[in-house]
């Protein structure tokens, strides 16, 4: 799905190019996301037995970093949305590296290519 990044020593991708890979890592990002959502919604609804709103509910809250809307019936339960909690921690930071990768290369590629001309500057004189 996606194509490699350009080294250091290879010419700054075109702006189309750059554009391209912003849409996949939304799109991955999106993805990663709409799982995740997933995994909490099942769980939430045959675990802790809550209706499917509700389980959209909570999933979405504890995903957003919300917190959980209602009172957890059982042990299993509870130690079904501690799982959830820790689970969506690491997908929100999951998805922040994916979507920021193609900028934060970007970035680091064009403070090396001036890094670059500085150098061939100073060879010249």
């Amino acid at each position: 799905m996606f194509d490699a990044f350009e080294s250091r020593t290879d010419p700054l991708a075109s702006r189309l190019v750059f554009l391209q890979r912003v849409l996949k890592s939304a799109l991955l990002a999106f993805v990663v996301s709409g799982l995740a959502l997933g995994v909490g919604v099942l769980g939430y609804h045959y675990i802790a037995r809550f209706t499917w709103i509700d389980s959209l509910l909570n999933a979405s809250m504890i995903l957003g970093g919300m917190g959980p809307m209602g009172d957890l019936p059982s042990d299993s339960a509870k130690i079904f949305a501690s799982f959830y909690a820790l689970f969506s921690g690491l997908v929100f930071i999951s998805v922040m590296g994916i979507v920021l990768a193609p900028a934060a290369h970007r970035a680091l590629h064009l403070f090396h290519l001036d890094e670059e001309d500085d150098e061939k500057e100073d060879r010249k004189s």
